[in-house]
Parts: C-alpha cells; sequence; structure tokens
C-alpha cells in the first residue's frame, strides 16, 4: 500500500494552537505530514524562518510521537505546487478558521489544482476553540503587551514573549 503523504504550508509566525490543531487531525488522516514553513518575507515576520521552523518542529514532536505519524518541517520558497511534488505528497492540506478564508482558499485550490490536478487540497475546519486565532492577531497583541498564553503553545510563549520585548528594547 502506498505511503500517503500530505503537505501543511504556512508561515507560522508565530504557531498556534489553531496550528496544532490542524496538524494533529492531519496526523491522524496520513502516514507523513510534511510541514512547509514558507519564508514569505512580505509579511513582515516576527521570527526568522530557521527560528520558525526550530519552533514547530519542537511544538509537533509530542503529536508525531502520540499518533505515530511522521512529521517532518521544513522551510520553502518555491511554488507550493512544486514543494508537494519534490516531498512526494498526494495532498495539501489548508485549515479553513471561518468563512471569510473560504474564498481565499477556494481560490487557491484551483489554481493549484491547474497547476498539478494530481494533488488533492483537503480543508480541515478550525475547532471551535482556536477558529478565531490567526498569528497575526496573536503578535498583535503580544506587541500590545496582551496575554497570549491561552493562543500558543508554551515554547512558542516564552520565544515570542522574549522577542517581542527584545523588538522593543531595540527601538
Amino acid at each position: 500500500m502506498r505511503e500517503r503523504i500530505g503537505v501543511y504550508p504556512g508561515t507560522f509566525d508565530p504557531v498556534t494552537n489553531g496550528h496544532l490543531d490542524i496538524i494533529s487531525r492531519a496526523a491522524r488522516l496520513l502516514d507523513r505530514l510534511v510541514i512547509g514553513v514558507a519564508r514569505n518575507i512580505g509579511k513582515s515576520p516576527l521570527f526568522p524562518v530557521d527560528e520558525r521552523v526550530d519552533l514547530v518542529r519542537c511544538e509537533c514532536a509530542p503529536i508525531g510521537e502520540r499518533l505515530g505519524t511522521r512529521i517532518e518541517v521544513v522551510s520553502f520558497d518555491t511554488l507550493l505546487m512544486d514543494f508537494a511534488r519534490a516531498n512526494g505528497a498526494a495532498v495539501i492540506v489548508r485549515g479553513l478558521r471561518a468563512v471569510s478564508d473560504f474564498d481565499y482558499e477556494f481560490q487557491m485550490a484551483g489554481m493549484n489544482y491547474r497547476l498539478n490536478p494530481g494533488i488533492e487540497t483537503v480543508f480541515l475546519m478550525a475547532s471551535e476553540h482556536h477558529q478565531f486565532i490567526s498569528s497575526r492577531f496573536v503578535k498583535e497583541i503580544a506587541e500590545l503587551g496582551g496575554d497570549i498564553s491561552s493562543f500558543v503553545p508554551a515554547l512558542t510563549l516564552e520565544r515570542t514573549t522574549a522577542r517581542v520585548r527584545a523588538n522593543k528594547g531595540d527601538k
């Protein structure tokens, strides 16, 4: 039987409990999940890509161990379909939080299908506890001194708080 391989792309700046929810649910469906951390400097990331990869890897390790799914975390700066093909993926996993996500994701899925009809896009709805969480909001709350502890896992909380503090010291 062929190994079921999926790719879950994102900037993960920072990785949130919502991301981990989607990763856990996707890992139950796949034999191997490749989490692609997009370089995407156009989004003005809080963390450099290597640190984002490290954070995602650390936060996801327990999920892979618990579920017996091989989870790999790597950065990429190519077309998503090229990244998926290079990793042998037959599935791209995307999380949906709200109706507002659907329009963008629907268009992206259509474009990706045109680029490679052999790779399917699978949408997983965020659980009700995580539907409102976005990395952008987490960064904004942290930068304004708010409590982000219910939105991110412990290591990410520690590093995000330290990074925000360091950035404020630079100014």
